[in-house]
């Protein structure tokens, strides 16, 4: 197993990851993403939430200041230290856990909605955190699972072309690279280790998915374009962003019980 790994790579990201949540918080960013989240939502106010991955708390954040019943899950502790000082007096009404995202310790159908943000991809078992993902789904919740293909470019040359084209282009605007604010060797190494990285998706999700959303899943792939600023649009132009959602379809037993 990797985890512990993946845990270390994290908890020394904490305090940088934790700024650009912050400044997600304070630019505008915030009512960006709250608009692209709420438009998949229902006019519930009373949803109970699972933030997965949350990371320094960013979503989390986010969804209990609207007032939802936010459950915020990480496997990082430096992580969850971070989220909780983002959220200031709010860490009060959102409940943080230190979990494992592909052995969730909640009960079947305990959420309205799930959500995540760029954590499948970083997974040693995303199938295994799928079906976790969709027992916790009450029947007819939904999973909102944003990611990307990050770091395909270390198995496909196409992708490595393109991804050093970005990081060219980044140097010539002087803008920040984004990557090489991370420990590019260590966060390959784990990349290299890890499924998704060699897996186009969201193709790969919707397979996985149909099992416990059939006929109810929906992937955007320009979502990036709605949600992504000017400095993520120019480091990430060759990894964009996808959304995948899918709605907990009705447990068997239930359908024959309707037929019935």
């Amino acid at each position: 197993m990797i985890l512990s790994q993946i845990e270390q790579y994290w908890s020394g990201r904490a305090k940088g990851y934790s700024e650009v949540n912050q400044y997600e918080l304070t630019t505008g960013q915030d009512r960006v993403w709250l608009q692209e989240i709420e438009r998949h939502l229902p006019k519930d106010r009373n949803l109970k939430i699972l933030d997965v991955g949350t990371g320094p708390g960013f979503f989390a954040i986010l969804l209990a200041r609207q007032g939802y019943d936010v459950t915020a899950v990480d496997y990082t502790e430096a992580m969850l230290w971070e989220a909780k000082k983002n959220a200031g007096a709010l860490a009060e009404k959102i409940h943080f856990y230190r979990m494992d995202a592909q052995n969730l310790e909640f009960s079947d159908e305990t959420f309205d909605v799930v959500i995540s943000r760029n954590l499948t991809w970083n997974l040693e078992e995303p199938e295994k955190a799928y079906a976790e993902w969709m027992r916790v789904l009450k029947t007819g919740g939904k999973l909102l699972n944003f990611d990307a293909n990050w770091y395909h470019h270390l198995f496909d040359e196409k992708k490595r072309r393109a991804y050093e084209e970005d990081r060219q282009k980044v140097e010539r605007l002087h803008m920040d690279d984004h990557y090489t604010c991370t420990d590019i060797d260590a966060m390959e190494e784990i990349a290299r280790q890890v499924p998704m990285s060699r897996i186009m998706r969201p193709a790969w999700d919707i397979q996985v998915l149909e099992e416990y959303a059939e006929g109810q899943i929906e992937t955007d792939e320009a979502v990036w374009e709605r949600v992504w600023d000017a400095t993520e649009r120019m480091n990430y132009a060759s990894t964009p962003m996808f959304l995948i959602s899918a709605r907990k379809r009705k447990n068997q037993k239930a359908q024959m019980a309707v037929s019935a």
